[in-house]
């Protein structure tokens, strides 16, 4: 894909987004699974239905720019489920496992924001204002699992991981 207009870069940020996505939807299943705490647990199980809300209207903003999905990979979002999904592998403390995978969806989710937070301004910037509000919602979204998450570590899984005996 040739870069060479605003349009262009929009598309391809959508790409990334798309593809960034469809990792996700993929990957909190396992996270999920990995999870003890049950808040955590629901939590992940709340945003992989909102994940999948959200990859249905980068579909609709597509179809709405008369443009076939790119099925470009989102390396980014590789690498960091890549980091995640290694520390599943580790030996690692449940409680000190639910702090780490906190941290990990949050790199995933600040990631998002970046990205929904670029294409929503290019989509403003190219006067499309159904592609702006349609990636507003999702970026709202994002923030609000950021802010969950962070309510879950501080209000009792960090303190609960940093007790945690290491036997």
């Amino acid at each position: 894909m040739k870069i060479d207009t605003m349009e262009s870069l929009f598309l391809h940020e959508l790409s990334d987004l798309y593809n960034a996505e469809k990792q996700i939807t993929k990957a909190l299943p396992k996270m999920v699974d990995a999870a003890t705490s049950p808040d955590l647990k629901a939590a992940f199980e709340e945003h992989l239905e909102v994940t999948r809300e959200q990859f249905e209207r980068l579909e609709q903003i597509f179809e709405n720019l008369e443009e076939k999905v790119s099925t470009r990979k989102c390396k980014a979002m590789e690498g960091i489920l890549k980091e995640a999904s290694d520390l599943l592998s580790e030996d690692v403390d449940p409680a000190v496992l639910d702090a780490a995978l906190i941290g990990a969806a949050q790199k995933v989710e600040h990631y998002e924001i970046a990205g929904y937070g670029t294409a929503r301004a290019y989509a403003r910037l190219l006067g499309n204002e159904e592609a702006a509000r349609l990636l507003e919602q999702t970026l709202e979204e994002e923030g609000d699992a950021d802010k969950k998450l962070t309510a879950l570590a501080e209000s009792h899984l960090n303190l609960k991981a940093a007790q945690a005996s290491g036997d």
